[in-house]
C-alpha cells in the first residue's frame, strides 16, 4: 500500500468513527462502507468555496486540488461537511476562475448520507433506487453493501451524471445509472424494495409509487417554495397508497430541478390592505415555522426574516409584507387573489395550538386522488401539496 493510500484508508477509520461517536451512524454494515470507499475520489479535482455574495448570488472560487498537498486535501474529504461541485450547471473541475451564482450539484457530507440511508431502512438483500446520483460517494456506499445488481441510480444532469460514472467504474462499482429524470423513476429495473432520494421534491411523483414494491419505503426530503423541509419516510400500502411520517432529523437538500420555483413575480411595496398580525413574522424563521408555512401558501416564496417578510405567490402575482408598527407588534399588507398571510397564520396557529412540535410530529399521505401532509395522525388537521 502506498502512502497516498495508507492516509486515506486512516482518514476513512477516523471519518467512521467519528460520525459513530457523533450518533450519526449505528449501522454496522454502512459503517463498513464508510471505512472501505474512498470519498477522495467522487469529491474529484476540485470543489467550490464561497468568497462574498453578488447580486446574483454567491461568489464561488474553486479550490483545487492540485493547489493542497495530500494531506490537506485527505482533511478536506474527510471533513464531515458537504462541498459544492457545480454551480449553475459549472463544475468545479471546468471552472476557468470565480462564477457567481447557486449551487446545483454537491458532495453531501458524510454523515447527512448514512443518516439518509439509515432512516430509509435499507438493509442486506434490498433492492434500491436512488434518486440523484450526485458525485456518486453514497451510490458506491449502497454498491458496497449490497451489491451492484442492487443498486440503480438516476441523475438529471448529463455532466454531473458523466462525472459520477467515471469515479463509481474508477472504484470498481458497476451499479445501473441512469441519465434522466428521477422524478419517473426507471422502470426497467422495478420493482424497488427502497427507493431513496438525494433531491427534495415538493411532492411524490406517481411513479415512485408504481416502481416500489407493496411494502417496500419511499425515503426523501419534502421541500417548498419558501425553502421548508422535511424528511419523509412512507411506507408502500397495497392498495396504490402510501403513508409515514416525517423523520426527527432536520435535512436540507437541493431540489429536484423540475420542482424548481418559476422566475420570480414582481412585486411592488404598499399594495393592498394593512391590519395587524396575529403571528410574529419571525416565527417563519424557525426551521419548522417555516415548513408549516409552506403548507398553508404552497405556491407562495419567502423574502426576507425577522419582522420584515416578503410573500410572493407565483401562480397568481399575490403578495404580502410584514413590518414592525410604531405602536408595537407587527402589520401586513396584503394585496392580489390570494390572502396568503392569512392561510399563514391559520397553519401557524394550528401548530402552537397542538404545542409548536418537530416535523416529526407531522405526516404524509399518498393517494392516486391527492396527498395531504397531517398533523398528530392521518384523521388530524390536514393541508393538501400542490400536486
Amino acid at each position: 500500500m502506498t502512502g497516498s493510500a495508507r492516509s486515506g484508508s486512516l482518514t476513512r477509520l477516523a471519518l467512521a468513527r467519528q460520525l459513530v461517536e457523533d450518533g450519526l451512524l449505528t449501522d454496522i454494515g454502512w459503517r463498513g462502507a464508510v471505512e472501505a470507499v474512498p470519498r477522495e475520489s467522487f469529491i474529484g479535482a476540485a470543489i467550490f468555496r464561497p468568497t462574498e455574495d453578488g447580486e446574483d448570488g454567491a461568489v464561488w472560487k474553486p479550490l483545487r486540488r492540485r493547489d493542497l498537498n495530500e494531506t490537506d486535501w485527505l482533511r478536506l474529504a474527510y471533513t464531515d461537511e458537504t462541498w459544492i461541485t457545480q454551480v449553475d450547471g459549472v463544475l468545479a473541475t471546468d471552472a476557468p476562475g470565480s462564477v457567481t451564482g447557486h449551487p446545483t450539484s454537491s458532495s453531501t457530507s458524510p454523515g447527512l448520507v448514512v443518516r439518509m440511508l439509515e432512516a430509509a431502512g435499507i438493509g442486506d438483500g434490498d433492492k434500491v433506487l436512488e434518486v440523484g446520483t450526485g458525485t456518486g460517494y453514497s451510490t458506491a456506499l449502497l454498491c458496497h453493501r449490497l451489491g451492484d445488481e442492487a443498486v440503480t441510480s438516476v441523475e438529471y444532469d448529463p455532466a454531473v451524471a458523466t462525472r459520477a460514472r467515471a469515479a463509481i467504474a474508477a472504484e470498481g462499482f458497476s451499479p445501473t445509472l441512469v441519465t434522466g429524470d428521477g422524478l419517473e423513476g426507471y422502470e426497467k429495473n422495478a420493482e424497488y424494495d427502497r427507493l431513496i432520494a438525494t433531491c427534495a421534491v415538493r411532492f411524490i411523483h406517481p411513479a415512485w409509487i408504481w416502481q416500489v414494491r407493496d411494502g417496500g419505503t419511499i425515503t426523501t426530503p419534502l421541500w417548498g417554495w419558501m425553502n421548508g423541509t422535511a424528511l419523509a419516510h412512507l411506507t408502500l400500502g397495497d392498495d396504490g397508497t402510501a403513508s409515514g411520517r416525517f423523520c426527527p432529523c432536520d435535512v436540507a437538500f437541493m431540489n429536484a430541478r423540475p420542482h424548481g420555483r418559476p422566475p420570480r413575480s414582481s412585486y411592488l411595496f404598499g399594495l393592498g390592505d394593512e391590519r395587524p398580525t396575529t403571528i410574529k413574522p419571525g416565527i417563519l424563521d424557525n426551521w419548522t415555522g417555516c415548513f408549516v408555512a409552506q403548507l398553508g401558501a404552497p405556491s407562495a416564496e419567502k423574502l426576507g426574516a425577522g419582522d420584515e417578510i416578503v410573500l410572493l405567490d407565483v401562480a397568481t402575482g399575490s403578495q404580502a409584507s410584514t413590518r414592525r408598527a410604531e405602536s408595537g407588534g407587527w402589520t401586513v399588507r396584503q394585496h392580489g387573489p390570494l390572502r396568503l398571510w392569512d392561510a399563514v397564520e391559520d397553519a401557524i396557529a394550528t401548530w402552537q395550538r397542538a404545542g409548536s412540535p418537530h416535523q416529526s410530529a407531522f405526516g404524509l399521505t399518498v393517494t392516486p386522488v391527492g396527498q395531504w401532509v397531517w398533523l398528530g395522525d392521518a384523521g388530524g388537521p390536514r393541508w393538501r401539496l400542490p400536486v
